[in-house]
């Protein structure tokens, strides 16, 4: 008897990307908008922020991502009041399915945004021009690149796209992922401490503060960070704080000193070496950057 093959069928196909990029956005930031004849959507990783669809506007909060089909003009900006994160990608897609996006906002789920983490990550290693860009309209490769980067990107995106496809059009319930009892109590843990850290952002702590309020060992605590981020837990909580500090920059109501002082540094000579050290730019010199990207004042 011979074999016969089976052609599988692609219901989505990714013909090409335009762009890929993850903001930070000031909190005054405006865009005064476009069309265009390719598919974007705007994904909310952080705050909120107003979009218009045609003539239609929305506010978008975190969690949320609107689709923008062809030729459909859209603009946004932020509220005045909080700096978002967003996450834009721009794409051709002439597959009929592409028609369920369309003047839709959904939420994403963990499976989703994990997949649009992976795309971010294999942009920065297979393209040299930076993400943080909004006006950049083309993205350059970099050469070399890791093996199939670009592969990784078309695939992510597209699994993300069936993902949500499916999960709304079919209702589908969402299944725990299997886990062992171990990494089941080490996330909760981590969960845990990951909260606890969130409460004291402002205040200065120690391990053996966070290992006595959290009922866990000095050597567990380090292990559990150090899994998950490469470093110890006190040297992640100097990465929550910068990152706060850059969004409370971001926002203008505080001034260095203020924000230096909310954040329970000693001085305001301490918290600029931490912010650089983190960073690789002064408050200053992020302020900076951040002001010339939110106006478009840049060069080609």
């Amino acid at each position: 008897m011979a074999y016969v093959r089976t052609v599988l069928r692609d219901d989505l196909i990714i013909e090409s990307i335009i762009s890929i990029h993850y903001f930070e956005y000031r909190s005054d930031f405006s865009f005064e908008g476009e069309s265009h004849d390719f598919w974007e959507f705007c994904y909310v990783d952080k705050g909120e922020v107003e979009v218009y669809a045609d003539d239609t506007p929305h506010v978008l909060h975190k969690g949320q991502i609107i689709f923008h089909k062809p030729n459909e003009f859209h603009k946004l900006k932020a509220n005045g009041k909080s700096a978002p994160n967003l996450v834009v990608m721009a794409f051709y897609c002439d597959s009929f399915c592409m028609d369920f996006f369309q003047d839709k906002i959904l939420m994403i789920n963990e499976t989703e945004r994990n997949l649009l983490a992976q795309i971010i990550i294999e942009a920065r290693k297979c393209f040299c021009t930076p993400l943080d860009d909004p006006y950049l309209q083309k993205l350059g490769r970099r050469e070399p690149a890791p093996f199939a980067s670009e592969q990784l990107i078309h695939l992510y995106l597209e699994q993300m796209l069936l993902q949500m496809h499916r999960r709304y059009e079919e209702q589908l319930p969402v299944l725990p992922p299997m886990k062992s009892i171990k990494k089941t109590n080490d996330t909760q843990i981590y969960e845990r401490i990951l909260e606890y850290l969130e409460v004291h952002i402002c205040e200065h702590i120690t391990v053996e503060e966070v290992c006595r309020e959290n009922l866990i060992g000095r050597s567990q605590l380090q292990k559990l960070f150090r899994e998950r981020h490469g470093c110890g837990v006190i040297s992640f909580f100097s990465r929550m704080k910068i990152t706060m500090a850059r969004q409370l920059i971001r926002e203008q109501h505080l001034n260095f000193s203020q924000i230096s002082e909310h954040l329970g540094y000693t001085s305001i000579h301490y918290f600029s070496r931490q912010f650089k050290k983190i960073t690789g730019m002064t408050p200053s010199e992020y302020a900076l950057s951040i002001k010339v990207i939110s106006e478009g004042s840049f060069e080609d």
